[in-house]
């Protein structure tokens, strides 16, 4: 299978942009005179199904869940006081929503931060308010399911991680208003 990942039914995937969804069944179709085949998932946070063939899972960047090792990279990045904005804001959203589209959880993080450290300078816009809560959603459910705990249990993890470089972990509630 050229370099494509394979899944089986109830594998926990990635689904950039969307979040983890569960593999519900493979199948496949006769398409004229070839069979293609695909992966059904349901995404957990809103119980869409999507259909993906086979051969467009490395170009929606469908991907397994992270693994633990992983996880500690993005608390130690969280952690750690870098991290790069650019000035205009034109650019900033650009290069935000070029790093949520890639699905891999360290540049979601990366948007989180970097939100965040803006946040304490000026006042987000409501497309930038809308991508942090985006970028926080993705990252604790993410998180949870990979180490099999609550999201709550991971909202403290990343909490502390970030009042090392002082930023605040933000609360669901601000991010609606």
């Amino acid at each position: 299978m050229n370099g494509d990942r394979v899944f089986h039914i109830g594998d926990r995937v990635v689904y950039p942009n969307h979040g983890v969804g569960i593999i519900e069944q493979i199948s496949s179709r006769t398409i004229g005179l070839s069979i293609e085949k695909f992966y059904l998932l349901k995404i957990k946070s809103s119980s869409l199904k999507v259909m993906v063939p086979f051969h467009n899972v490395t170009s929606v960047g469908l991907r397994p869940v992270v693994r633990n090792g992983e996880v500690q990279k993005i608390v130690d990045y969280l952690s750690s006081g870098e991290c790069n904005n650019a000035l205009d804001w034109k650019d900033r959203f650009k290069e935000n929503s070029e790093r949520m589209r890639t699905g891999f959880l360290l540049d979601v993080a990366a948007v989180l931060k970097s939100l965040l450290m803006l946040g304490q300078t000026k006042a987000l816009s409501l497309r930038e308010k809308k991508m942090l809560e985006r970028a926080r959603y993705l990252l604790v459910s993410e998180l949870a399911i990979s180490r099999n705990v609550d999201e709550v249990e991971i909202e403290q993890v990343l909490a502390k991680a970030l009042t090392k470089c002082n930023l605040r972990f933000p609360e669901l509630a601000e991010l609606a208003s």
